[in-house]
């Protein structure tokens, strides 16, 4: 069975759903950023709409105020440097969203590779 990247955030977070994973998702989100000293908690109870809107909050105010800090949960995440370069970072608020599916898509495939094999 392959990992075939989901399309968008929407796309990822019901697919997480179907396949009973989304907790796991949100265990690894929790993990990632407190190991890159950006502590964020998100309760099990968070839904998929409440984990996209404050992931956006979360990854915008790095980027406009703690920059250095953002490029180290990239690496700590592991989010693939050419696709970051690849996004247009002229507007704070597409660019921030655009990240945000970076994380949440290499998040997810750590998850379903750790749930398959």
């Amino acid at each position: 069975m392959n990992f075939i990247a989901p399309i968008n955030t929407d796309n990822l977070l019901s697919e997480a759903e179907k396949e009973n994973l989304y907790l796991k998702l949100l265990e690894q989100i929790n993990k990632d950023f407190n190991f890159a000293n950006e502590p964020i908690d998100f309760p099990l109870s968070t839904k998929p709409v409440e984990l996209k809107i404050q992931l956006h909050e979360k990854v915008y105010r790095l980027i406009q105020h703690k920059f250095a800090e953002y490029l180290n949960l990239l690496y700590i995440i592991d989010v693939p440097e050419a696709e970051v370069k690849k996004l247009d970072g002229s507007d704070l608020v597409e660019l921030s969203e655009q990240i945000v599916f970076l994380i949440l898509k290499r998040e997810w495939q750590k998850v379903w590779f750790r749930n398959k094999f």
